[in-house]
């Protein structure tokens, strides 16, 4: 059975890891609303490609703009059955949106599958949604999730966590592992 999810971004929002779910749930059958504070429907946010190129951090290139099909002002949580978080940067700057934290405390407290990658622990923890929970995410997350009174879960770069209806990532090199394991939180089943 179809889901509606709720697609948390901003501009700089890493992506592939806004792209990429975004297609993937769509082409499974699920509606993804993307939605940012502040814009409409139609309008777009600009993206950046995160890139692991050997450094101690991860390199930042300009991607693509990204078009929202929805408007933040006109959700209502509760007509959601599932809520993605992309990374990038987009997070460190949307956890400081009151309603954007109300939201995510939604999803969380009504136990319904989270899905959040990289740097989306940082919406998790600002939330206060993530103590006593295993929560993956971009290693220099860590010490935010630890501070929130997370588990952080410290899984290769292309792997994924699950505590029940949470499911997270370190980066979009996860993508097989973690959108596959929140289709399974979703109940989507796929057959061939």
């Amino acid at each position: 059975m179809a889901k509606k999810i709720l697609m948390l971004v901003g501009d700089y929002v890493e992506d592939y890891e806004v792209m990429v779910p975004f297609q993937a749930l769509q082409a499974v059958g699920h509606q993804v609303h993307a939605v940012c504070p502040k814009k409409k429907a139609g309008e777009k946010v600009r993206t950046a490609v995160h890139d692991f190129e050997g450094d101690q951090t991860y390199s930042e290139k300009r991607g693509h703009d990204f078009a929202l099909n929805a408007t933040f002002d006109d959700v209502k949580a509760q007509d959601y059955d599932a809520l993605c978080i992309p990374g990038g940067r987009a997070p460190e700057y949307l956890r400081l949106d009151a309603r954007v934290l109300d939201v995510v405390r939604h999803f969380a407290q009504a136990q319904k599958p989270i899905a959040a990658i990289c740097h989306g622990a940082q919406l998790l923890a600002a939330a206060g949604v993530v103590k006593g929970r295993l929560v993956s995410a971009y290693p220099a997350c860590a010490p935010e999730v630890r501070a929130a009174g997370g588990e952080y879960a410290e899984v290769a770069i292309d792997q994924a966590a699950v505590d029940k209806n949470l499911v997270t990532a370190p980066a979009w090199p996860a993508h097989p592992e973690w959108i596959s394991k929140f289709l399974s939180v979703l109940g989507t089943k796929i057959t061939t």
